[in-house]
């Protein structure tokens, strides 16, 4: 699963990512939390991309709260074209996470010790996203909410968990967001484990479990010898 990461690369690093795109205003976050803010990339009624900012949790139109979106911040990539929850924003709605890193625990002993994992050359990357708009039938205010796919864990992952989120590199991201593409297959055939090789990890401290803690500690190592991969 995925469920903590970060987003600290600076603005004009992320507009190289997306050109033509405005990042400015972004702050460095290391420890995003579900049910908070997170920066997405999705096209809007033209095709044309925008930037997004999602409540993390998707909230399906029918649902009567807000509640439900804490449950929902994970998608099985292996049955989300099925289940009602996110079925029509897997054919209409899908966008893309920003990221450049993410938080597992692995269980040692009867610890859970948090582990950070970035990319080898620590550049941001994109993750397989959907995107929902909900209205509060009371106050009628809509909110725009989102969830990140996972799949099975790559051979590198497997010690700290089975499961791992979606990662879409560039040559995935326009099918991804073409609300117009409908090939199931070809779209499913997109949610993968990542390429074995891309991927670091190493052991954190436990202040990241606090979501109080937004804060630069939260990636140090801190017993480089211990590295996973």
């Amino acid at each position: 699963m995925c469920g903590r990461f970060t987003l600290k690369t600076p603005a004009q690093d992320l507009a190289t990512l997306f050109e033509g795109l405005s990042f400015s205003g972004l702050r460095p976050r290391y420890n995003i939390c579900p049910t908070q803010m997170v920066s997405c990339v999705r096209n809007d009624l033209e095709g044309d991309r925008q930037l997004a900012a999602l409540r993390w949790g998707l909230v399906p139109f029918w649902a009567k709260d807000l509640k439900m979106g804490a449950r929902m911040i994970n998608a099985r990539s292996e049955t989300v074209s099925e289940k009602p929850s996110f079925r029509a924003a897997f054919k209409k709605r899908r966008c893309l996470v920003l990221a450049d890193g993410f938080y597992e625990w692995k269980k040692e002993g009867k610890q859970k010790q948090p582990y950070y994992i970035s990319l080898v050359d620590h550049q941001p990357f994109t993750l397989a996203g959907l995107w929902e708009s909900w209205t509060d039938k009371k106050s009628d205010e809509t909110v725009e909410t989102c969830t990140i796919l996972t799949t099975t864990a790559n051979e590198s992952m497997q010690p700290l968990h089975d499961r791992m989120p979606v990662f879409l590199d560039e040559d995935k991201r326009d099918v991804w967001l073409d609300a117009e593409f409908q090939d199931k297959s070809h779209l499913e055939s997109m949610l993968v484990p990542y390429a074995e090789g891309r991927l670091q990890a190493w052991p954190v401290d436990k202040m990241v479990n606090k979501p109080v803690n937004d804060l630069p500690a939260c990636i140090e190592p801190i017993k480089r010898q211990s590295d996973l991969f």
